[in-house]
């Protein structure tokens, strides 16, 4: 039997609202987006006007430092709108789908008989690109780099995320053609993180090309940037690319079917839905679509809707649309109303790392959780609580501060090329300083990328 790579550090949040494994497809969308932030670092041109149709596959924008990389549209329709934020930057490019479900035909073939120059133009062409993404800085993948490596994580353990056995039930042929193609596009190994335990489909078990390695522990066990640490770290000057499960099964249809094909399996989560199950739909759909009617109306709550998990997604309005690199959508209480004597009074209805709160004495227990900090930033001392939820051999306080002064040796000494900021997001969690962890990653990953560019 295969190794088991067992994560001890780490926490799960025990939150309520676990999607049912009932799959729909949700009434006619009316409306879908591409959203340029999504895609940190990109500097878009656009590629159509307003009013123009479009098919699926379509280019609508380029990176303007890239042009080379394109961002196609998920459907079939009309550019409807450009909607700009502050200094004009473009934040949506939404599509008003035509429900022909037209595709732009970039030709289907066999991996094995395109060289990888040949893929690589395909996957740039058709507007996958994008989905591979690259360590260190993740951010979207040079295509003219060479990965040492590439890495997948075929489970997720971040609170209330898809079950991946679940998502690539049915499309395991697809998964596994994705996988072929992928294998060419690095000298080294294809690695797959699977669950130790909770894995049972065959498309992972049984993967073909690929390195499979099994996992077990708390999150974030799931996450690939763990996985990549403990199967094989990064070095200085060392590259490798990253996809997740949904993106492999779009690849191996891209060179299945000939068509670039935006579909994917989004859970709906969280304590606030009434019916938390998985929907079938398009990259970038309005979340309305399956949230309309499905959402607890309550005196004096207000839902937060976040296109993601609850520790690293992205907060959207309740019209929002789902982003590109997310399969899950999470809804949960706001948090907006103050708390008199939150701390101080004895409970058992709400969940602490510490033992602030009895529910440590109810492990079993799940619970509404809302945004409230219950306080604001604090002096920013030495806790050791950071190094019981983050799985890397890193000092993570002293990376943190590093970056706050932006002392670029000592990041390179304290391990930044390893991160990402979704690696950081229990430290963020479990913060009594209550430090914006993740952003001061990104803004650290910035500013070497800057410095070595």
């Amino acid at each position: 039997m295969a190794t088991v790579i067992k994560i001890k550090r780490g926490l799960d949040i025990p939150l309520f609202g676990d999607a049912e494994k009932i799959l729909q497809t949700p009434p006619r969308v009316d409306e879908y987006a591409m959203k340029p932030p999504d895609f940190h670092g990109l500097f878009p041109k656009m590629m159509v006007e307003e009013g123009a149709r479009v098919k699926a596959g379509t280019p609508l924008f380029f990176d303007k430092h890239n042009e080379d990389v394109v961002f196609t549209s998920p459907v079939s329709g009309t550019f409807t709108q450009l909607v700009r934020g502050a200094k004009r930057r473009i934040l949506e490019v939404r599509i008003e789908p035509d429900g022909k479900n037209e595709h732009v035909d970039f030709g289907a073939g066999s991996p094995a008989s395109f060289t990888r120059a040949q893929i690589v133009e395909k996957l740039l062409k058709s507007g996958l690109w994008p989905a591979i993404r690259q360590r260190p800085y993740s951010v979207i993948a040079n295509q003219n780099d060479i990965p040492r490596a590439l890495f997948i994580s075929g489970f997720k353990t971040a609170p209330l995320a898809p079950d991946m056995d679940f998502v690539v039930n049915g499309q395991e042929n697809e998964f596994q053609k994705g996988l072929d193609v992928l294998g060419r596009l690095t000298d080294g190994d294809v690695h797959l993180g699977i669950h130790a335990t909770d894995t049972t489909s065959k498309a992972f078990i049984q993967a073909k090309g690929a390195r499979v390695h099994r996992f077990k522990g708390p999150h974030p066990a799931g996450n690939i940037g763990i996985q990549i640490h403990h199967v094989s770290p990064l070095n200085k000057g060392e590259t490798v690319w990253v996809v997740d499960v949904q993106d492999v099964i779009a690849i191996g249809r891209l060179f299945d079917k000939g068509i670039y094909s935006a579909q994917k399996i989004v859970a709906l989560t969280g304590p606030e839905v009434l019916n938390p199950r998985y929907y079938k739909t398009l990259r970038g759909a309005r979340i309305t679509s399956f949230t309309q009617n499905n959402i607890k109306e309550e005196k004096d709550v207000t839902p937060r809707f976040i296109s993601g998990d609850v520790l690293s997604g992205e907060k959207i309005g309740p019209g929002g649309f789902v982003g590109f690199y997310d399969d899950q959508v999470t809804v949960i209480p706001e948090g907006d109303k103050p708390e008199l004597l939150g701390w101080l009074i004895p409970k058992t209805d709400k969940f602490s790392v510490s033992r602030t709160f009895f529910s440590f004495l109810m492990p079993w227990k799940k619970y509404r959780l809302n945004t409230n900090i219950r306080s604001g930033e604090r002096p920013f001392v030495i806790t050791g609580v950071y190094e019981r939820v983050l799985p890397m051999d890193i000092l993570p306080m002293q990376l943190i501060k590093s970056i706050m002064i932006n002392d670029i040796d000592m990041m390179e000494k304290l391990g930044i090329y390893e991160v990402a900021p979704e690696d950081f997001a229990l430290c963020e969690f479990v913060c009594p300083s209550k430090i914006e962890m993740q952003t001061i990653v990104r803004e650290g990953l910035d500013a070497m990328q800057k410095e070595f560019a």
